[in-house]
């Protein structure tokens, strides 16, 4: 039996708008992918298609007399934060591994996003033995200035963490990052993989050897912006999942057995893996058919009965045009970050015939797809304001996104620097910002569905690489035709 919420948002699709049912997916996976341009850090290669950017950060790592050019800019500021740089990293990496066969030609450039930030995550850990660098840019300064990236004349600080200085939370992540690349890359470059795979396990061992949270040890420079709200266990658990699935080594089965159940979430982010780690055991539960695995799997339904709209033990609030809403700053990143969890584990469902309980009410796979999918559209424009949330994507979509970069003009047009200040006359203005960032997901909607476009509201405004990191195999299930 069908869970009647199916037939419900099925309806509700139909009924919100006139748009197509079906935006095109493939285009919106495409730009999603076109995006990480837009956030590169470091000497910019021939190939750049997002052409009005150049290159920066040039002397990072310089201070501690390392080289750490290269990764991503987090969002719309020019600082590197490897936290949620690296969750970006494992998500991309577990979109092509899940969906790669439906990505086409996509697949190289989600590769090449994953290598621009993977190169960047290997100099953090192998730079200085005993050391991971964690981050480049005293965001506080950054934050009081409305510049380039190109331009910019802050303090490049480094921050690392050590064995008297731990971060098990970040540590763990860049492990999860580098081991699910590892795979990514074992058939298209062995060597590469192999070093990632061998870099994965010496940075795992770090996190687990040396306990104790990054925001501890590291305060005002990653608080209040990616500190550890989740604490550092679920970090641990998802980082010695990916190691298992990346070498079946029975050690960090052994060890996420000794970390015991972890909470019990109806979220998931660059904060909290405990849903993501779940649904990636579970997958060794169903697909693999061991039953050491069985308390993952349920968990992971647990996880889904807390999101899916009518179920006994939803969470879950829904706007009125259906999307998820979780938080006020930056809703979307829960919104594809849940929705990955959805299609993948409704993938796992249909892989095994298997079905489960929300109570009285039995979930088949579809119902999961269908919620998706009303996810997927309401972000790509089928929503009450007709507001397609991917900029460049659609006829209306955000023209005053909260970022540096695309709001001031282009280097290659005005080359002399407008300093830390200079640019604050383009952040005030009511203009649309020159560049336009193709396929940016931005913070979305409030909890009315309304979006007011302001360049100042950056809870709803400012785009960010994990929210769209995690947009991407949802897209790719869709751009293949798995609408159902």
């Amino acid at each position: 039996m069908t869970s009647p919420f199916f037939f419900v948002f099925l309806l509700s699709s139909l009924l919100i708008s006139n748009v197509d049912a079906n935006p095109n997916y493939k285009e919106a996976l495409s730009k999603s992918l076109l995006f990480f341009q837009g956030q590169r850090s470091g000497p910019l290669p021939r190939g750049q298609q997002i052409s009005w950017r150049a290159s920066s950060g040039l002397s990072d790592g310089s201070s501690a007399h390392v080289d750490l050019t290269g990764g991503y800019y987090d969002a719309g500021d020019n600082v590197k934060f490897n936290f949620p740089m690296a969750f970006t990293t494992t998500m991309l990496s577990w979109s092509a591994l899940e969906y790669g066969k439906r990505m086409g030609p996509e697949l190289d450039n989600a590769r090449v996003n994953i290598r621009w930030a993977t190169d960047y995550l290997l100099k953090c850990a192998r730079a200085t033995p005993g050391k991971l660098y964690v981050g480049v840019g005293d965001p506080n300064v950054d934050h009081k200035c409305w510049e380039r990236p190109e331009d910019m004349d802050t303090p490049r600080t480094v921050y690392s963490v050590s064995p008297s200085n731990p971060g098990s939370d970040v540590a763990a992540e860049t492990a999860a990052a580098l081991a699910a690349a590892s795979m990514v890359f074992r058939k298209v470059d062995s060597k590469y993989s192999r070093l990632l795979i061998a870099t994965a396990k010496d940075v795992m061992q770090f996190a687990i050897q040396y306990r104790g949270a990054y925001s501890d040890s590291l305060s005002s420079s990653v608080c209040p912006f990616y500190c550890s709200y989740s604490g550092y266990k679920d970090e641990l658990m998802w980082g010695a999942s990916w190691l298992l699935r990346a070498t079946n080594d029975p050690y960090y089965a052994n060890f996420i057995k000794s970390l015991g159940g972890g909470d019990q979430p109806d979220i998931f982010s660059w904060d909290n893996k405990y849903a993501g780690a779940y649904v990636l055991l579970s997958r060794r539960a169903l697909l693999n058919k061991d039953s050491n695995f069985e308390q993952y799997k349920q968990a992971a339904e647990n996880f889904i009965c807390k999101i899916l709209p009518d179920s006994p033990s939803s969470s879950t609030q829904y706007t009125q045009g259906g999307l998820m809403y979780k938080l006020p700053q930056s809703n979307l990143q829960y919104v594809t970050s849940i929705t990955f969890l959805l299609t993948t584990y409704a993938k796992y469902m249909k892989a095994t015939k298997h079905t489960f309980n929300c109570g009285n009410s039995v979930i088949v796979p579809n119902a999961l797809i269908s919620l998706s999918k009303r996810q997927v559209d309401y972000i790509l424009g089928d929503n009450p304001i007709k507001m397609s949330y991917m900029v460049g994507f659609g006829s209306n979509f955000p023209k005053r996104i909260h970022h540096r970069a695309s709001s001031l003009p282009s280097h290659a047009l005005h080359s002399h620097s407008l300093g830390c200040n200079g640019g604050f006359q383009s952040f005030y203005t009511q203009n649309p910002n020159p560049n336009i960032l193709t396929g940016a997901i931005v913070g979305g909607p409030n909890q009315n569905d309304g979006y007011p476009d302001q360049r100042d509201d950056y809870s709803h405004a400012e785009p960010a690489t994990y929210i769209n990191a995690a947009f991407v195999g949802p897209l790719a299930y869709f751009a293949a035709g798995r609408s159902s």
